[in-house]
């Protein structure tokens, strides 16, 4: 039996569709800032392999609430993988392209220096240090640019505002790889059951949609695909500051997914199923 932290969030919502089997512990079963509670939660579940799916994901509002996401994105993970690692089973961890400068236009890879411009990328990165700390088979995922059906995410965010615009101003200087839930939790349902046999591929890794592209040319994607004619002017990251600083470059190097027999996913035909999907919705 696979343990799964989250519930409504993208990826875990994903989770439970390929694992209904699995269990899955909501905000309400497991608080996650209460790190005691989430390693409790594993000694009653007891599973064969435990998947983090949830995290302190509201980037601006860390800047002045580290506190809190330092409690989730830090604290719980430790806690999770110290748990995990006492009882011999693998724990998968979902992370973030934020523990990066965002310096240069090169794709970084696992291995690089790390330097989180703001809190939301300092709290996951201290949370990286503690799941590797703690002893036991695990493996770091770290991805970018999250999008999907449900949830909140820059696709539908993007689909909303065509309803009632025709030209909207989009950031054209951050270069990243969208990534769609569901191709996260496939992974995360591969490597969680690699680690089971072959504790030895423990490590960061990471898992971003391909090619790169840019925020603004997303954004054209999106509404081509979706047959809606908005024009999309490009605008540069000082062009609209926000509280948390952005990475320019989200560049992730996905060659040592290898490891685990996998290959970056095409967002363009992830976009294509989830603006189905959204369709089919509505």
């Amino acid at each position: 039996m696979i343990l799964v932290f989250g519930r409504s969030g993208q990826v875990a919502t994903e989770l439970q569709r390929i694992l209904p089997d699995a269990v899955f512990l909501s905000r309400e079963e497991v608080d996650l800032s209460d790190p005691q509670a989430c390693a409790s939660a594993i000694a009653v579940h007891a599973p064969d392999a435990v998947i983090n799916a949830a995290a302190y994901t509201a980037v601006d509002k860390a800047e002045s609430d580290e506190e809190a996401a330092f409690r989730v994105n830090a604290a719980a993970p430790g806690a999770i993988a110290q748990a995990a690692a006492e009882r011999g089973v693998p724990f998968v961890h979902i992370s973030t392209d934020y523990v990066f400068s965002g310096d240069g236009e090169t794709p970084f890879s696992p291995g690089d220096d790390t330097a989180p411009l703001g809190a939301y990328g300092r709290t996951k990165l201290e949370g990286e240090k503690r799941v590797a700390g703690a002893g036991g088979a695990y493996a770091i995922l770290r991805t970018s640019w999250v999008f999907s059906a449900h949830g909140g995410n820059f696709v539908k965010t993007m689909l909303r505002l065509s309803e009632s615009r025709d030209s909207l101003n989009v950031v054209a200087d951050q270069i990243g790889g969208p990534t769609s839930a569901r191709a996260i939790a496939l992974a995360c349902y591969v490597i969680s059951g690699q680690l089971r046999a072959h504790p030895e591929k423990s490590g960061i890794y990471h898992f971003s949609g391909g090619p790169d592209t840019s925020w603004a040319d997303f954004a054209r994607t999106i509404f081509d695909l979706a047959g809606k004619s908005v024009r999309v002017e490009d605008i540069p990251t000082s062009a609209y500051p926000t509280p948390a600083s952005r990475p320019l470059n989200s560049r992730l190097d996905c060659s040592s997914l290898a490891n685990f027999g996998l290959a970056r996913p095409d967002w363009r035909a992830d976009l294509l199923d989830v603006l189905k999907e959204l369709g089919a919705q509505s």
